[in-house]
């Protein structure tokens, strides 16, 4: 006879027997994959037939006049000028671009754990990590980012709602920030997660409008939909924007013509990203629930994800990777926490029988 099981065994065993009885049999479920706060309910009806019409004459390179139409299109919706909109996933070139500005390179000041695109992209070329723990809300700690800044700092770099953690802050206290510190060295605001709920009034947008030396970057991966095409966009300050494009970035060659398509389309269809968001809010809400009712601690997501923590989050894991359902990597040094997308009804299902199933002998 073998040994007693762990605990971390006992946890992955009766979350796996909870979820065989909660759903239909019909032998092994697909697996979830609720890591990378994909959007399960996928892009615009529109976006489909856009990249049919783009097809024909994909041999062919992308042209200036293709980039100008999306460029266009996404001034009027940010109420920009067309010459601060740089088109693309511009976050790690531009962590080579600020890294090149100063030789020996410099600080980028940001939120830890979080995400570290521009960080990442910058330290080839001195770029220097300067991480800032979360406050006691994992919300991003304004006053200590304030504190970081110093002579060599290339930038501050924001994710709000912040990654992993989902949290906003208070408004005032952002703007603010954003505002003061502007004066003093580039603010980078990643407002990837930002339409997932009501928070146009927290967007950094007003910031760059004004001519403060502000960066917003906007992904359509997230609510857009367009994850497997990797495309987004930057609204910048003319004099940086001008630079960005000098040296590559976002320039034909770089872009892929579908993509640019499907974007256009995703952009043009605001009814389906409203509809999306309300259907993401509702099962946040929903897990989030869950979570109050199991006794679990956790952040005030504002994604479309939600972050929790257990002291026997090794063990949870263990049962979410049983039940068939893939959650996001550990964010040290949050190895308490667990981040698990939301995604459609049927899949949430599934993370609420698993949350129940382990959490049934504290209630």
């Amino acid at each position: 006879m073998g040994g007693l099981l762990n605990r971390r065994e006992w946890l992955a065993m009766s979350a796996a027997a909870t979820v065989a009885t909660a759903l239909p049999a019909r032998g092994r479920p697909a697996t979830a994959r609720l890591s990378l706060n994909e959007n399960e309910y996928g892009p615009s009806p529109r976006v489909a037939p856009a990249i049919a019409r783009a097809t024909p004459g994909i041999e062919r390179y992308v042209d200036q006049n293709e980039v100008d139409a999306l460029t266009r299109r996404i001034a009027a919706l940010e109420g920009v000028a067309s010459g601060q909109i740089v088109i693309g996933e511009v976050l790690e070139p531009l962590g080579l671009y600020l890294a090149r500005q100063r030789p020996g390179g410099g600080g980028i000041v940001f939120s830890a754990p979080g995400y570290t695109a521009l960080v990442d992209a910058a330290a080839p070329l001195g770029g220097r990590a300067v991480p800032v723990p979360l406050n006691a809300d994992l919300e991003n700690d304004l006053p200590a980012l304030a504190r970081a800044v110093d002579a060599q700092t290339l930038a501050v770099s924001l994710v709000n709602p912040h990654n992993p953690s989902g949290t906003v802050g208070d408004a005032a206290a952002l703007h603010q920030f954003i505002a003061e510190t502007a004066k003093r060295t580039l603010v980078v605001v990643d407002e990837a997660y930002l339409e997932y709920d009501d928070l146009a009034g927290r967007s950094a947008i007003r910031h760059v409008r004004s001519g403060a030396n502000v960066l917003v970057f906007r992904t359509l991966a997230k609510i857009y939909g367009l994850a497997g095409l990797s495309i987004g966009y930057a609204v910048a300050p003319h004099a940086l924007a001008k630079g960005l494009r000098q040296s590559g970035i976002g320039a034909p060659h770089s872009l892929n013509r579908l993509a640019l398509a499907a974007a256009g389309a995703a952009l043009a269809d605001q009814a389906h990203v409203g509809s999306v968001r309300s259907s993401v809010a509702a099962e946040r809400q929903r897990l989030t629930a869950v979570l109050n009712q199991s006794g679990l601690r956790h952040s005030e997501s504002r994604a479309n994800f939600v972050f929790f923590s257990t002291p026997e989050a090794a063990g949870f894991r263990a049962a979410f990777v049983a039940a068939g359902i893939q959650v996001a990597r550990p964010f040290p040094p949050l190895d308490d926490w667990i981040r698990i997308s939301i995604g459609r009804p049927v899949d949430n299902d599934r993370v609420i029988a698993v949350l129940r199933g382990l959490t049934k002998d504290a209630r």
